[in-house]
């Protein structure tokens, strides 16, 4: 990621860095731009300065800045844009934030062209495995999760997360917009993770939440605005079947959906009815961190399912051909050929071929077998033939 940042700033006047808090955004961009100046616009004093000054602030830091959480001076993203447009330099300016509304709406509206924009996501297994913080089994990795400063300083998972749930509550919903009643939106929350990995029905969600559709919707809005959840869409191949159309859900970090679906031990998560969601969860982001890490814009994720119940949990084009790669994700750990049965029904419809289709399970042994690669959870994919 380091690397792909310090490129993308040889080509691009301005570079932003969006992710969710505790994702290790300052770190990053502090840790590959050391000669830049850095400010914080969640202090108080310099807030001030680029909201009622932004011509006095861009003139003390003309060039080669960092301006972390600029979110919250919305108007100085036009300055900015004037700034930059008069000097025939790149990396003028590092920005960061972790209200991806406000920076995206601020950022289209003013500096369009002129900006990269790269996403941070929690760490991704492999990452996890490179800084020797990778917890020991799938179940560990989803229970704690995956934010850097969680595993760095090996905090209480509890405390963090219930610390996290308020702050994004009480501090990141206020400014964003005005929820009204936060209480129904931690319940709100809840709920969604009681959906995690299944197809999202808003009117079910709206019923046993209380609220109307609608308040569901922007509700949604706000969770992948700011990083906790994610829709994925269903894949619109036509074989001649009755495709579902409705998206499902996903929580960028496991560790934070277990905290709301009140699931503490690795014992609880053993038995719980949302373990397999839980593991397809964590597959789905480590795939998709993979894809941002490695400098794409977009994750290129999809699933697909028809109406007489056949599934391919995930689908993902390939970055480098464009070509289609079929996951299906079990949380056994022990193997059973019935594990291919979606991809053998959707390679029969598609004509996808035998070595783009993979199982990913909890199992130890990894195989090349006649329908597929199986392949352990955190595993590499077997060289090609």
């Amino acid at each position: 990621m380091q690397s792909i940042l310090l490129h993308l700033a040889t080509q691009f006047r301005v570079l932003t860095v969006t992710g969710p808090r505790q994702s290790g955004k300052s770190t990053l961009i502090r840790h590959a731009f050391p000669s830049y100046a850095y400010v914080s616009l969640e202090d108080p004093d310099m807030r001030e300065f680029a909201i009622e000054d932004p011509r006095g602030f861009l003139a003390t830091y003309p060039s080669h800045a960092i301006f972390d959480e600029v979110q919250y001076a919305p108007k100085l993203f036009s300055y900015i844009q004037t700034h930059v447009d008069f000097r025939d330099d790149t990396g003028i300016y590092i920005l960061s934030g972790s209200q991806n509304f406000l920076m995206m709406e601020s950022i289209t509206q003013s500096l369009a062209g002129r900006v990269a924009v790269m996403r941070l996501l929690p760490f991704s297994h492999q990452e996890m495995v490179d800084g020797g913080v990778a917890p020991a089994t799938a179940d560990e990795e989803m229970l704690v999760g995956c934010y850097p400063e969680l595993l760095v300083k090996r905090m209480d998972v509890a405390s963090f997360y219930s610390s996290y749930v308020n702050t994004y509550v009480e501090r990141d919903l206020r400014q964003l917009r005005n929820v009204g009643d936060l209480g129904a939106f931690v319940k709100f929350m809840r709920l969604c993770a009681g959906r995690v990995g299944q197809v999202l029905n808003v009117s079910s969600l709206a019923n046993d939440c209380g609220v109307v559709t609608d308040t569901v919707k922007r509700w949604l809005s706000l969770l992948e605005t700011s990083y906790i959840c994610f829709r994925l869409t269903p894949h619109f191949a036509n074989f001649s079947k009755r495709l579902i159309r409705a998206p499902k859900l996903y929580f960028w970090d496991t560790g934070l959906a277990c905290h709301l679906l009140g699931i503490r031990t690795a014992d609880q998560l053993a038995t719980h009815y949302l373990r397999g969601g839980l593991f397809e969860n964590l597959v789905a982001t480590d795939l998709a961190k993979d894809a941002f890490n490695a400098g794409h814009p977009d994750h290129n994720l999809y699933f697909w399912r028809d109406s007489s119940g056949n599934e391919v949990d995930l689908l993902q084009h390939d970055h480098a051909d464009g070509q289609l790669r079929a996951y299906e994700v079990k949380s056994s750990a022990t193997y059973h050929p019935d594990f291919f049965k979606g991809l053998r029904h959707y390679a029969q419809l598609s004509g996808l071929p035998v070595d783009r289709q993979t199982v990913v399970y909890q199992g130890t042994r990894q195989l090349r077998t006649m329908w597929g690669e199986l392949r352990p959870w955190g595993k590499k994919p077997l060289p090609p033939l």
